[in-house]
């Protein structure tokens, strides 16, 4: 079992002023194919580098934010693709982040306040699954006021899953192996309780010990992402606190929207080190013990902008996928490109990311697959909502919980 401290840091550098982080950008364009609003609204404002224009201006404060400039600026869905293929290598996060933060209670588009905090989050979508609103609140969506966040709320509640059946395979192989943290999170500890259950069952059959945090736990990239900076630093530290408590230095993420904010805000400072699960897995040495089930079936596999963009790890999960038997993978066309979710942004532009979402559903119904999967919770609700919409009858799971349910481990 590995201890792990927090290290002491030497004193850090100045920090980059939002200026400096923009003068970076050349103004080339390259990253304006690969922007979705860029490509939707087809207007520079709408684009990186009209974003970074009016970040400059508010850092040079030589533009008085409008309605309208901050319209262009919150419509930002955050999915990095501007930064993944920036020659420059611009830091559009730090950016997006700063200015935001600096914009704080002037943003149009905001949530209430109440909707960043996760606790809050957590405990609502708890009582939602045990009410199991997901069956019957959409349909109640209908008598309340079109447009109102009441309504949006209500449609958008995906019925959960189960958990239970992935259970009873597990087993342990071989001599016991380390010790690892499976990072539950807030709203996905509740939404993504079966691709948990899948992970659990996966890394103890392949003989880990796996410890979960007790209680909520959040990355911060909710109201880090918002804007709310402050309040995403309270949330790294306490979770930062709780994992290095846990005794082991491998946290593992099966949320891909969670994986940079972990790593990045977190574990900075620790020996933490955040690890995709499904690369974990990949890499075990002890795969070759497993054995799945053959599953004569199409699977249309999404690739989240978190998971090409940050986590940047995709060869993994195409390996473990085709672990399965008789499986067929079938990778939607245009990856990677934002479905809508980001985060709260489906809730909060709807109109922008229904469009994106049926861009993606129209993509992966031609393919015609018995099954989507997608490694981010957020992915994953707002896909299957709009399936659900469409009355399309395409479960949308995490690869984990395909792996999970198709392990040919005898019952114990």
């Amino acid at each position: 079992m590995n201890s792990v401290a927090v290290t002491s840091l030497p004193i850090p550098a100045p920090e980059r002023s939002l200026l400096d982080l923009a003068d970076q950008c050349v103004m080339c364009g390259l990253c304006l194919p690969h922007c979705p609003t860029y490509r939707i609204a087809n207007s520079e404002s709408e684009s990186p580098r009209g974003r970074i224009a009016l970040a400059k201006a508010i850092a040079n404060q030589t533009w008085t934010p409008s309605p309208a400039g901050l319209l262009h600026l919150d419509h930002c869905l955050g999915c990095m693709s501007c930064q993944k293929v920036c020659p420059s290598q611009v830091e559009y996060e730090q950016i997006f982040v700063r200015t935001r933060a600096a914009l704080d209670g002037q943003r149009p588009g905001l949530l209430p306040r109440w909707l960043r905090d996760p606790q809050r989050l957590t405990r609502l979508a708890r009582i939602g699954a045990a009410l199991r609103a997901g069956r019957w609140l959409p349909a109640f969506a209908r008598f309340l006021p079109i447009g109102s966040l009441g309504r949006r709320l209500a449609q958008t509640q995906p019925d959960l899953p189960p958990r239970s059946p992935f259970r009873r395979l597990a087993r342990i192989v071989g001599d016991q192996r380390e010790r690892v943290v499976l990072f539950r999170g807030c709203v996905a500890s509740v939404y993504d309780a079966d691709s948990l259950a899948a992970g659990r069952v996966l890394l103890e059959a392949l003989g880990h010990e796996v410890v979960e945090v007790a209680g909520t736990r959040c990355c911060g990239a909710l109201p880090r992402h918002a804007g709310d900076v402050d309040r995403g630093r309270l949330e790294a530290r306490a979770t930062r606190d709780a994992l290095c408590a846990t005794g082991s230095d491998v946290v593992l993420v099966s949320a891909s929207g969670c994986h940079g904010d972990l790593r990045d805000e977190v574990a900075v400072g620790t020996a933490l080190k955040v690890t995709d699960i499904l690369a974990f897995i990949a890499a075990s040495s002890a795969l070759h013990t497993l054995a799945f089930k053959p599953l004569a079936l199409r699977a249309a596999l999404h690739l989240p902008c978190t998971q090409v963009n940050v986590v940047g790890q995709v060869a993994p999960i195409r390996a473990l996928l085709a672990r399965i038997p008789q499986l067929v993978v079938l990778a939607l066309p245009e990856q990677p490109r934002c479905c809508g979710a980001a985060g709260s942004y489906f809730l909060e532009y709807p109109d922008i990311a229904d469009r994106l979402r049926a861009e993606q559903l129209d993509q992966a119904q031609a393919l015609e697959p018995d099954l989507l999967l997608t490694t981010n919770i957020g992915c994953r609700i707002h896909l299957g909502n709009g399936l659900r919409e469409r009355t399309v009858a395409i479960p949308v799971m995490h690869p984990l919980a395909l792996l999970a349910q198709q392990l040919d481990t005898p019952d114990p």
